[in-house]
């Protein structure tokens, strides 16, 4: 009853932020996202029937609500997989090669790749799709990266329980390249969940950006399946700042961003002003993420590690699902 799958993150293009008051942690607006290569979350699971589930994460031993997620998602695991009395108790072990809880999509990779774990582990045999839903359940993102390339969250409808991510198109479909700037090496003070929640009760601007956000998404649907990089840019360029001005404008405001990030997306667009296309995107935290096509990364690369205060840069391409190794 062991095995370790892994997963990679995802990076919406257009956004997802906040939730359905009901239901089963239900997005409130649609999202689209690509799955990254070049950043992993490698996740060991051992169903060892010790006393209560243990977690350790980047080589240190987590208490609280980290334990409590996993748990939720291997009860979901064994339940909907039809495994009848007391699930035994497990053992996880788990390891990102990029910074955690930074606003880079380690929660969305870490459940996706718990999710494929348990299922080997336990042998139940549930479906991608299936998988997606539970990982959702636990992380709204983290239903996305069990599928690779470019995939679809839709928004919650009512108190639905069943809400899988959809693939729209695999990792060859466009050969775009992501140059993350990573402005600092410390976890952000607020993570996504409490930041909805807050957004949403105390921002002026969150109605408003529930009702906008669809057809941003559309915007950003035409461009991916079109793979038009000069619609596609300002598209997630508006959802990334539509989604951070909602949050700023809570009260007290959410300032996600430090100065490295501010000084990023104003290179950005100047290295565009006068060489090849680049668009930025920002998730919850600090670091930017540059979209540019594969032929120019080199170029967009050097300029990005060339800013100011920019710790050290990740260059990633659209990549695979969850999936066990071992």
């Amino acid at each position: 009853m062991k095995a370790t799958a892994v997963a990679h993150p995802n990076i919406a293009l257009a956004k997802y932020w906040g939730k359905l008051p009901e239901g089963h942690n239900l997005p409130a607006v649609p999202s689209l996202s690509v799955t990254l290569a070049g950043m992993t979350t490698r996740t060991e699971v051992h169903f060892d029937g010790g006393a209560e589930d243990r977690l350790t994460l980047d080589g240190e031993v987590a208490t609280g609500r980290p334990v409590a997620r996993v748990t939720q998602l291997l009860d979901l695991v064994w339940n909907e997989g039809g495994r009848d009395g007391e699930r035994p108790r497990a053992t996880v072990v788990s390891a990102n090669d990029f910074p955690t809880a930074a606003g880079l999509a380690s929660s969305a990779s870490a459940f996706a790749a718990l999710a494929a774990a348990a299922n080997g582990a336990l042998e139940t045999d549930l479906t991608a799709a299936q998988l997606s839903c539970i990982a959702r359940r636990v992380s709204a993102s983290a239903g996305r990266s069990l599928f690779g390339g470019f995939v679809e969250l839709p928004a919650g409808v009512g108190a639905q329980a069943h809400l899988p991510a959809v693939p729209l198109a695999g990792p060859d479909h466009w050969d775009l390249r992501l140059v993350v700037a990573v402005t600092t090496e410390e976890k952000k003070e607020v993570g996504s969940t409490e930041g909805m929640k807050h957004t949403a009760a105390t921002s002026p601007l969150y109605d408003a950006w529930v009702s906008s956000a669809p057809a941003i998404y559309e915007r950003v649907k035409t461009a991916v399946v079109a793979r038009d990089l000069a619609a596609l840019g300002p598209a997630l360029e508006q959802s990334a700042l539509a989604m951070h001005a909602t949050a700023m404008a809570a009260d007290p405001g959410l300032l996600y961003w430090n100065d490295v990030t501010l000084r990023t997306m104003h290179a950005v667009r100047q290295l565009r002003r006068g060489g090849p296309p680049a668009f930025f995107t920002i998730d919850a935290g600090p670091h930017v993420k540059v979209f540019c096509r594969a032929d120019d990364v080199a170029a967009i690369s050097a300029g990005v590690e060339a800013i100011e205060g920019v710790k050290r840069v990740i260059v990633a391409a659209p990549g695979e699902g969850a999936r066990v190794v071992e």
